[in-house]
């Protein structure tokens, strides 16, 4: 019994040993030895109870040269302790993957580059051994810029960043592009603190934009800008360069932080602005071609790099409200005039139509105030009409100088645009760029044949409300067929008694003429200029502020005695 009893520990001690080392060999890495070799595989001892098979290949270099021998020291991955044939399932290859996944995961942590080949295409990028571990390298991370022809990198030893790593999945992805812009940016600040500020260097045009081009400064970009090139305008860069061009540029500005570099060639000219108050002075006319047209005018060239700005007031005397492109065009050359310069702000004000005849003018000089003209209606309105003269220039037509006979309201409903009509010319005011005209006046002058013929200036008239509207009221004087029209601002000195609608048709009212021309058969009536005359009267007949009365007793006593006359 006790023989059976120790034969029976033996035996579970035997299987507890062959548990603890069996159970953890399965997915780990173990120390083996070459026992025989037999054709193109190698039978590895790994100390279980069967041997294990491992393709020569699997050893790399050292199985094909015959390095691996009989009595050899490998380590192995042992996959499974038994298959179906009674054999340990073992891989070289494995092992080799087991060991630089370690390794790997070191050299991630630690943030260090890793060193792999290049060796199959798949979809979406390229496959990288990393001494036995199978990497997968992005295409948008093989370099800093897309590489047509990868062919000259394949199955290259280079170096590769980790960017991400997970052992469970079996997941290594790898950048090439970071170790390059790694690279660029050490060479940069390097490059970098050998420019300075104001320094005059070549490069080559690498890139144009729209805002300016990129230009090689011998391993770092500087940024010319399109305002930059030339001291003229430059529309586009392409204009003055071309890709592959070397060029001279001055550095212009340089930011440490970001290694972003200006640069400039019109800095290496002479400054076209310099002097430029007195080779342009105020008043004098220069010739120059339309660079650009905007909303607010239009830019001309006076010579390479300077230009001045006509603004839409200045290009014609006469069009007011139209777009500067229907005046002129982009490159035509245009006669213009130096109205101001600001060499601080590089600005310069030039005018157009300071360089043609005043129309106002011309108009006087042929046309003077008593001329007949005769032009198209171009517009009614509440006021009268608008007639278009000579010169592009137009005339009004008060509705008091419409008629003789006929109140001004009804005397312009026989009239349309389109129509042409006669007018005699009132009066022109160049500066206010103002004409007034009369129809009424080239009819028979009933001022001359009235019994109102003693009417002169200043002079008081008795007159007939005939019309009432917004601006004033039209009245007519007694004893005449004289119309004139009150305007609003004359009906009374005081401001809230100036409103037209206090006056009725039909009502008398007196009034002081204030402008009347015989020739013309203009007249102008005025309350508020007879309010004040007779105030004055009142003063100097019936005393002063020095006498102690008061304004209120001197004008009662002048009313009492206007009474007994």
């Amino acid at each position: 019994m006790a023989a059976q009893s120790v034969i029976k520990e033996d035996f579970e001690a035997l299987l507890m040993d062959s548990f603890m080392e069996n159970e953890p060999l399965e997915g780990t890495v173990v120390k083996g030895r070459v026992v025989a070799i037999e054709k193109d595989l190698a039978i590895i001892d790994v100390g279980l109870k069967t041997e294990g098979r491992i393709a020569l290949k699997e050893f790399g270099q050292a199985g094909r040269d015959g390095t691996i021998k009989v009595g050899s020291e490998v380590e192995v991955y042992v996959d499974r302790v038994e298959n179906a044939m009674g054999e340990a399932v073992l891989s070289r290859e494995k092992a080799r993957r087991e060991e630089s996944w370690v390794k790997l995961e070191e050299m991630y942590n630690a943030n260090q580059r890793v060193e792999g080949v290049i060796f199959n295409q798949v979809k979406g990028g390229f496959t990288v051994d990393l001494e036995g571990a199978v990497a997968f390298l992005p295409r948008s991370q093989v370099d800093i810029r897309p590489i047509r022809d990868i062919g000259p990198l394949m199955n290259v030893p280079q170096p590769f960043q980790i960017l991400k790593m997970d052992k469970r999945r079996g997941n290594i992805v790898v950048s090439r592009r970071a170790i390059l812009e790694e690279s660029r940016a050490e060479q940069r600040s390097e490059i970098v603190q050998q420019l300075e500020e104001g320094q005059v260097v070549d490069g080559v045009v690498k890139n144009i934009t729209d805002y300016g081009a990129f230009v090689d400064l011998g391993g770092i970009d500087g940024l010319l800008h399109v305002t930059d090139i030339a001291w003229r305008r430059v529309n586009h860069p392409s204009e003055v360069l071309s890709i592959g061009e070397t060029i001279k540029v001055q550095i212009v500005r340089i930011n440490h932080e970001s290694h972003r570099i200006s640069l400039g060639m019109k800095q290496l000219q002479a400054d076209p602005w310099d002097g430029i108050a007195a080779k342009y002075p105020v008043g004098a006319k220069f010739t120059g071609r339309v660079t650009n047209i905007t909303d607010y005018g239009a830019f001309v060239e006076l010579e390479p790099g300077i230009e001045g700005l006509i603004h839409v007031s200045e290009m014609s005397w006469t069009k007011k409200n139209v777009h500067p492109g229907k005046i002129v065009s982009t490159s035509q050359e245009v006669e213009v005039m130096v109205l101001e310069v600001d060499p601080d702000k590089r600005r310069i004000s030039l005018g157009l139509k300071q360089t043609l005849a005043n129309p106002w003018e011309v108009f006087a000089d042929k046309y003077p105030v008593g001329a007949t003209v005769e032009g198209e209606v171009k517009n009614k309105t509440e006021f009268g009409l608008f007639i278009g003269l000579d010169g592009d220039v137009d005339g009004m037509v008060h509705l008091s100088d419409l008629d003789w006979q006929k109140p001004g309201e009804q005397a312009l409903e026989e009239y349309n645009r389109g129509d042409m009509v006669k007018a005699k010319v009132l009066d022109v005011d160049v500066e206010k760029e103002r004409i007034s005209l009369g129809i009424k006046q080239l009819a028979t002058d009933t001022a001359e044949a009235a019994p109102g013929d003693g009417i002169r200036k200043n002079a008081v008239v008795t007159g007939t409300v005939t019309e009432v509207n917004e601006g004033g009221i039209e009245v007519r004087i007694s004893d005449t067929d004289i119309s004139a029209f009150i305007r609003r601002a004359d009906l009374s000195r005081d401001r809230n008694d100036q409103r037209p609608e206090r006056f009725s048709k039909g009502e008398k009212v007196d009034a002081r003429v204030t402008q009347y021309d015989r020739k013309t058969g203009r007249i102008q009536l005025s309350i508020k200029a007879l309010e004040i005359a007779e105030e004055k009267e009142a003063v100097a007949a019936y005393g002063s502020s020095d006498s102690g009365a008061s304004l209120g007793d001197i004008l009662g006593a002048a009313l009492k005695g206007r009474g007994e006359n």
